[in-house]
């Protein structure tokens, strides 16, 4: 499968000691040059950096039209450049599916037609696969540890959604 990553799912996962659910779910991870910098080069000594600098199953490639880059950073104003990179990106590649948590991006991406998967859905995958027991710890690493905003209401929906409610 095909999968391009945007910065989130990434350093939320590697915060909570989760980012090799990644390589289990997907095998093989694809990030454009700028969510590359934004984890690597901004991020250095942040969590994920590491091993997204030395894991072999994460693949940096260059947006190839940086025109249509250009267009869409100009026609979604709120989209950040890393997001709007790993859109097209996923475009470009045709790629299966797009791990995006932030709610413009994931709109863009459904816009163009590429399926979005968070890091709430990866952790839901992970569970239905038999890589993790449970959820529900998970979350609560990631709104804990990784600051990572979730409702009331949507933490109740992932829960049930992996049958822990």
């Amino acid at each position: 499968m095909t999968v391009v990553s945007n910065t989130s799912p990434i350093i939320n996962l590697a915060a909570i000691g989760q980012l090799e659910l990644l390589q289990q779910l997907y095998t093989h991870i694809i990030i454009p040059e700028q969510v590359y910098n934004e984890i690597v080069v901004q991020g250095a000594g942040q969590p994920g950096a590491m091993a997204v600098q030395n894991t072999s199953w994460f693949e940096r490639r260059i947006v190839g039209n940086q025109a249509a880059l250009d267009q869409l950073l100009a026609r979604n104003r709120k989209l950040h450049v890393g997001e709007a990179a790993a859109i097209m990106l996923a475009v470009e590649i045709n790629a299966q599916r797009i791990l995006l948590d932030e709610s413009i991006g994931r709109a863009v991406a459904a816009e163009l037609g590429v399926p979005v998967t968070g890091v709430l859905g990866i952790l839901i995958a992970a569970k239905q696969r038999g890589i993790i027991p449970s959820v529900k710890p998970l979350v609560d690493d990631l709104t804990d540890t990784a600051h990572f905003w979730i409702t009331p209401a949507l933490y109740d929906r992932v829960l049930a959604a992996a049958g822990e409610r």
